[in-house]
């Protein structure tokens, strides 16, 4: 494969940002031991804000976004690989300044790449994708920390999301009783039916902020939104209980007091998906295809090609996706 389609996004002499459908070559494609074939990528928050030019996400453009790739190894010059070896790519640069999984094809360095688990289908690993990685990163830091089923409700916001949908799978997985908390209202009936004990308001969330703690609540929390409602399930934590952060949809900056902290010996937990060392991931993605394999992935997906990526895109930067956005690179 030499000639392969993929988004382009530009930056436009007003200083806008546009997007496209072109043709490219893959001696277009930047160094690296792997060609891949790529079969199936997902839409994420991050690559709504690489392909709309947000400071800070992906600095030249150009670019082909993307942070997710799962393909079929077309041509490798490391041992670990050979063609014809189905893999999966997520994290390090992928799709922030080297182009990404929104083409068809992708030239990456080897250790960017891990076979795909067995108990996977290249779809189903996009399914999850970075956002159900990271979910799936989340449970496991917080039971590292002690989190158990009999610590009561679990806290997941932004729950209908990327990340949240699949924390409500998974945590219902685990056994654990799940409190789902939402911007959306009309979504409960899909967050009942992927296990959500109970669903919550936004505003719910975001009551009596003013004070330096809440009523001791959750025996963990999955936090996908940051600011200020990150801080307030912060204050609501069972004593010695901890928070996951690993999103800031709805701000990355919050103000609070050291209260919750030194008068419940709470944890706030950071997450990082993008430079967690291979091997790390590697044992992650093993979970999600064994002991934490959800069977019922499809119910999170909708199907994206690259001619309706572009709107798909608008509708994540508008707080409109549900679940999990899968973009199927043959489709046309």
């Amino acid at each position: 494969m030499n000639s392969f389609r993929a988004m382009r996004v530009e930056k436009q002499d007003d200083g806008s940002f546009g997007r496209r459908v072109i043709e490219r070559s893959t001696d277009e494609l930047p160094e690296g031991e792997l060609l891949i074939d790529v079969r199936y990528s997902s839409l994420n928050y991050k690559d709504a804000l690489s392909a709309s030019g947000a400071p800070g996400v992906t600095r030249s453009y150009p670019h082909t976004p993307g942070i997710d790739v799962a393909g079929v190894v077309l041509e490798s010059e490391s041992t670990a690989f050979r063609a014809g070896d189905e893999v999966i790519a997520i994290g390090f640069d992928l799709g922030m300044d080297t182009d990404g999984g929104f083409g068809q094809c992708v030239r990456i360095p080897s250790s960017w790449a891990l076979p795909l688990p067995d108990g996977l289908s290249l779809r189903e690993s996009m399914i999850l994708g970075t956002a159900g990685f990271t979910a799936a990163l989340c449970i496991s830091k917080l039971e590292s920390f002690g989190m158990c089923p009999s610590d009561g409700p679990i806290l997941v916001t932004g729950a209908t999301g990327g990340v949240g949908s699949v924390a409500v799978q998974l945590l219902g997985l685990n056994g654990y009783e799940i409190h789902a908390a939402t911007g959306k209202p009309e979504q409960t009936d899909f967050l009942k039916a992927l296990g959500a004990d109970q669903t919550l308001a936004r505003e719910d969330l975001l009551q009596n902020a003013h004070r330096p703690l809440q009523r001791e609540m959750w025996g963990g929390v999955v936090d996908t939104v940051g600011g200020d409602m990150m801080m307030n399930a912060i204050k609501g934590l069972k004593y010695g209980k901890s928070l996951a952060a690993c999103g800031l949809v709805h701000s990355p900056s919050f103000s609070g007091t050291v209260l919750p902290f030194i008068l419940r010996h709470v944890n706030l937990l950071g997450i990082d998906s993008v430079e967690l060392p291979i091997e790390e991931k590697a044992e992650v993605w093993g979970k999600l295809a064994s002991t934490w394999r959800i069977n019922d992935l499809e119910s999170l997906a909708t199907d994206l090609t690259l001619n309706t990526l572009s709107d798909a895109i608008d509708r994540i930067l508008q707080g409109r996706m549900v679940g999990r956005g899968v973009l199927d690179l043959q489709a046309d």
